[in-house]
């Protein structure tokens, strides 16, 4: 039997975005004889639907939809992810579709909820070995634990985390000698390294289960934060037989494979193992395409990035140029430019011609408003798509200045450079006036670097709005960690791609941006401390003087919040590692994360939409969840 996976890119309640690209998977599949397709979970509602899942009617519509697809179904057996309700709870179901017939609906009988996923909020587990019916307009299909066939093939379903518990509970164990083909729609967020896990876990179960196995995933950034990577894998008894090129710009990647079932194939005797994953081009290809879809589903056009020449303002202009880069190399420019839907088209005019009876009919002509070389490079697509702007203070150096004139002039986005002193000497003035007394740095440092930073948000806004683009916030995780930001500040803005992401990290990326990519303008910032540059330049202020060191900040943080330790139990990890500190160093370290971190949830909540990309994060949205009020772990912080 010929099998396919197809990965979409999808859109939450976007009813004819997702109708039209399971049109085209189903389409693509027939034209090159696929018998069997796998569409992903949820893709006809989309995935990130929200709490849309515990309402009636998005279900209902959705149910409604599906008739559609039951049309295109004639010569092939479909695989479609949509929600069902019944009795005011909702299932996540993957419905099977033949010759114009639902044959039944399979549901999820494990819920992800940990990490981005909060499945239990919407669903319902469904329990193992049940059935039941789902009636509509005078039709009935079953609903629940379901194996079905196709041309003499048996098939049954583990839908995404289904596939994550262990062999002795989870579906496949009670398939075995059942079926030939286990298939699994899933959605399936991206995180570095976690292709390996899941090619493991495909691998595994198609050895365990003695099966064929299917698996298809999601594409894109599909609702904002959450990145899928569209992967498609088949294996049979160890083997692999396909996998696809993850983290694709297309809609629609259709991938299909031979299987022979009634060759018997030994079990592996070991899996192959993938090579080693390469985190840098895993989160580039990643970024890319979280900018790529959030930019064109947005409906916006382009992006304005307040450009200061340091490391987060840098890796966020690079982000852009790869996105341009890798989606021009993958799709063209042509394609690139059209799906984007912000670039100049051929302007039509309508014309009055003589339809059929002698009435007149409307027909749209075409005029080519474009010259054909226009937008043809890749720097003249990044400066369509990019604008920064150097926002200087008497407090910023010719460094940074520097590095972000090149940088922007090597990629080709549009430069501004304007100086923010003015401005900044108003609110001071108002404010000593106010209170009758000068604002000096003795007594008022943070309030006078706060004002610097907070007076670039109105002028960078202006230009975003009038252009008509997101304005890229540059924050990133150990700085949301720490609360060393300022809100409504450099906080301000639309998208937040790298607030996942430490900081340490970022100085690494950048590093293997310059030599591996060809940045050479990062020779700059690579060469530079990481500063604020709000402090007067004679104290040469640097981020880790004003905290600690950052890759001991990360791993405080990875401690604290990722294995879940005590603030004790922290600082005894800290001191069996290789730091370089003494206890008592540490001791400050750790009680001054701790502090820190508890006074600064209100700013975690405040930040802009941020992407997924290792394997946790502090968006208290899509991963970690702290009260904004607390006690500070004032007593744990005194025990230590």
């Amino acid at each position: 039997m010929r099998i396919a996976g197809a990965a979409l890119n999808q859109i939450p309640i976007d009813w004819e975005h997702n109708l039209r690209n399971i049109r085209i998977a189903i389409e693509m599949a027939k034209e090159n004889g696929v018998e069997l397709l796998c569409l992903p979970e949820l893709c006809l509602t989309g995935y990130g639907c929200e709490d849309l899942f515990l309402s009636d009617w998005m279900p209902e519509a959705a149910l409604a939809y599906l008739q559609q697809v039951r049309q295109w179904s004639e010569g092939i057996c479909v695989v479609v992810g949509l929600p069902v309700r019944l009795h005011k709870r909702t299932y996540n179901t993957a419905a099977v579709l033949r010759n114009g017939e639902i044959l039944g609906f399979a549901a999820k009988q494990f819920l992800a909820n940990d990490g981005v996923h909060y499945e239990t909020r919407f669903f319902t587990p469904w329990p193992a070995g049940e059935t039941t019916t789902v009636e509509w307009e005078g039709e009935q299909w079953p609903l629940g634990d379901l194996i079905f066939e196709h041309n003499g093939v048996r098939f049954g379903f583990e839908i995404c985390e289904d596939a994550w518990h262990p062999d002795d509970v989870r579906p496949a164990s009670r398939l075995v000698g059942k079926v030939d083909l286990i298939v699994n729609p899933s959605a399936s967020h991206f995180a570095m390294s976690k292709t390996d896990v899941r090619y493991q876990l495909v691998m595994k179960a198609s050895r365990t289960f003695n099966c064929t196995y299917l698996y298809a995933n999601l594409l894109g950034n599909e609702a904002g934060r959450v990145i899928y990577d569209g992967e498609i894998l088949v294996a049979r008894n160890g083997h692999l037989l396909l996998r696809n090129q993850l983290l694709s710009f297309k809609e629609v990647d259709l991938e299909w494979m031979d299987v022979d079932f009634e060759i018997e194939l030994a079990p592996a005797a070991d899996i192959v193992p993938l090579a080693e994953p390469d985190e840098y081009k895993e989160l580039n290809q990643a970024m890319s395409l979280g900018l790529f879809d959030y930019m064109r589903k947005s409906r916006t056009r382009g992006f304005v990035l307040s450009l200061s020449g340091g490391a987060d303002s840098c890796f966020c202009a690079v982000g852009v140029a790869e996105m341009v880069r890798l989606g021009v190399e993958e799709l063209g420019a042509e394609e690139f430019k059209r799906r984007c839907g912000c670039f100049p088209v051929a302007a039509k005019t309508v014309v009055q011609q003589e339809g059929a009876g002698g009435k007149a009919a409307q027909v749209v002509a075409e005029e080519d408003t474009v010259a054909p070389a226009e937008l043809s490079t890749k720097q003249e697509l990044v400066a369509h798509l990019l604008t920064c702007a150097y926002q200087g203070t008497v407090n910023s150096s010719n460094d940074t200045f520097n590095s972000a004139k090149e940088l922007a002039d090597s990629i080709g986005a549009r430069f501004h450079n304007w100086e923010i002193d003015e401005e900044v000497a108003g609110y001071v003035g108002k404010i000593q006036r106010a209170l009758d007394r000068e604002l000096t740095w003795k007594t008022d440092d943070l309030a006078l670097q706060n004002i610097q930073a907070r007076v670039r948000a109105p002028a960078i806004w202006l230009l975003a709005n009038v252009q008509n683009a997101l304005l890229i916030t540059t924050s990133n995780r150990s700085e949301a960690s720490v609360g060393y930001c300022t809100m409504d500040g450099d906080t301000a803005g639309s998208i937040s791609p790298i607030a996942g992401v430490d900081k340490d990290f970022v100085k690494k990326w950048l590093r293997w941006a310059e030599t591996e990519l060809g940045y050479s303008a990062l020779r700059h910032v690579n060469a530079l401390q990481p500063t604020a540059e709000l402090r007067p330049l004679e104290e040469k202020q640097t981020d880790e003087r004003d905290l600690m060191p950052y890759t001991l900040l990360n791993r405080i943080e990875r401690l604290a919040f990722y294995d879940r330790l005590s603030p004790s139990k922290v600082l005894a990890a800290l001191e069996t590692e290789d730091t370089g500190f003494d206890r008592e160093e540490l001791k400050t370290f750790v009680r001054r994360f701790y502090t820190l971190w508890s006074r600064n949830q209100w700013k975690r909540e405040r930040y802009a939409p941020s992407f997924h990309l290792d394997d946790y994060n502090v968006d208290p949205r899509s991963w970690l969840r702290f009260p904004i009020l607390s006690g500070g772990f004032a007593e744990e912080l005194a025990a230590l």
